[in-house]
């Protein structure tokens, strides 16, 4: 049993390091559009906080939708199916391909979003405004790229191939530098797009990344078996059916959790720039501390979906158990990195001292949020290794928007309770829907694992 668990850290060690070091390098980008952004100015980092709030919850639409495919295929893969890879990969740029018209035309039509907002007693900043309209504007061409990037991404991760996917981000987080700071700041003889350059080098990121990864899985030799799979169906709607019906409730499940930030951003836009500001600044801290129990899940759902395909659940089991141990002791790790170094952390993204006070008290709760987002991410990932989708979705809308919004509203912006502390009482609400959603998702976890052996590798056949 010992040797077992060693073995299973190796495992989750050798999938989740590049799955880590792609979700950094990914992270990092927005983390450099931010640092750029802010030291441009304050109008910019306000304008880039607003149209992230926007792009992020439906873009990570159509990526939860995506996402399934990686257990679908470590599934396959355990099973010795490999012949269906290719298929499913099909079908999966099929629906990227939908996605995408979607999302951008909704990112186009974003100024009527964010004028939901605005109001004559709470208006929010006009170039404020048109900076995080354009933004969208900008990036909404690179989302057939990103979308169809991932696509490809989860079939190389489903083969418990992770490197490809790192050394790609990590390529794209290079170039992603010259290229903002030559549109931000108006080098080689183009104009300062400020805020606005960041969208536009997104997009131009997002299509080198494709192009790297579908040049990958068309030479790489591991891959030459998918690649040679005769074509059936150019469009399989079977197929296509069941990677929606169960990414559908992860995509929705990606959307509540990210809306719900975008629904915080433009809550406190009439409070200010500073106040954006600083929570733009902490929320990039969490997406980049995000990055390490999002790759320590992945690796979790990928050989839940192989040790299931193999036919082996209770090697399966300890394999969440391992993965959840290890996300808490981490969060714990982190936690006291934050709290230790705030003021150095702080400080790269800004020196504006307003701007600084709110952050040093919201990144205290920050490290507060780690434990619980830690362990819900993967909690959730396990499932997802289980085929287990429509909880996450259950749980994530009653955690985030039955508990985490109000509570965070009526702390943030009412005096039902106490005088309105604006960002730092949706934090706290944010805190308190975690800590909802970790306890849900491990018990659900639980549930499932207690199921008879046969029902268990039924659903995870499917």
């Amino acid at each position: 049993m010992k040797q077992h668990y060693k073995y299973e850290i190796k495992n989750l060690g050798k999938l989740a390091v590049p799955v880590l070091i792609a979700q950094v390098s990914q992270t990092a980008i927005t983390f450099v559009d931010t640092i750029m952004a802010g030291h441009y100015s304050k109008t910019a980092l306000s304008g880039v906080a607003i149209a992230v709030s926007i792009w992020l919850p439906t873009v990570l639409f159509g990526q939860g939708l995506l996402t399934v495919l990686t257990p679908i295929i470590a599934n396959l893969n355990g099973a010795a199916k490999r012949d269906q890879v290719a298929n499913h990969t099909r079908q999966g740029v099929v629906i990227a391909l939908f996605l995408s018209v979607l999302i951008m035309l909704i990112l186009y039509h974003s100024d009527q979003l964010i004028g939901l907002r605005s109001s004559a007693d709470h208006p929010i900043d006009p170039e404020m405004m048109d900076v995080a309209v354009k933004f969208l504007r900008a990036i909404m061409w690179g989302v057939p790229a990103f979308l169809l990037f991932l696509v490809y991404r989860n079939q190389c991760e489903g083969l418990s191939n992770t490197k490809p996917a790192m050394v790609i981000i990590f390529i794209a987080l290079l170039a992603n530098i010259p290229i903002n700071y030559v549109l931000i700041y108006g080098k080689l003889g183009l104009p300062a797009f400020g805020g606005v350059g960041c969208g536009i080098t997104a997009a131009i990121i997002f299509w080198l990344m494709f192009g790297l990864i579908r040049l990958y899985t068309l030479s790489t030799a591991s891959q030459r078996d998918i690649r040679e799979t005769q074509l059936t169906k150019l469009v399989d709607f079977k197929v296509i059916k069941n990677i929606v019906m169960l990414g559908m409730p992860l995509a929705l499940a990606y959307f509540f959790e990210m809306s719900l930030f975008a629904m915080i951003a433009l809550l406190i836009a009439p409070l200010g720039q500073v106040t954006v500001a600083a929570h733009q600044i902490i929320f990039t801290i969490s997406s980049l501390t995000f990055a390490i129990p999002l790759s320590l899940g992945v690796a979790s759902s990928i050989r839940v979906g192989f040790l299931l395909g193999n036919k082996k659940p209770s090697l399966a089991k300890q394999t969440a158990y391992v993965s959840l141990a290890i996300s808490l002791a981490i969060a714990v790790v982190v936690a006291l990195i934050l709290v230790i170094f705030r003021t150095p952390i702080i400080n790269i993204f800004t020196g504006e001292a307003d701007v600084i006070t709110i952050c040093l008290q919201l990144i205290i709760l920050l490290a507060i949020y780690q434990a619980f987002d830690y362990l819900q991410v993967v909690a959730s990932n396990v499932l997802r290794g289980y085929k287990d989708t429509k909880s996450i979705f259950y749980i994530t809308l009653i955690s985030y928007w039955g508990v985490g919004l109000p509570v965070g509203y009526i702390l943030g912006l009412t005096d039902l309770i106490m005088q309105p502390i604006g960002a730092a009482g949706f934090w706290i609400g944010i805190i308190l829907g975690l800590a909802v959603a970790a306890f849900l998702l491990i018990a659900r976890m639980i549930y499932i694992q207690k199921q008879p052996q046969e029902i268990i590798l039924k659903r995870a056949s499917k």
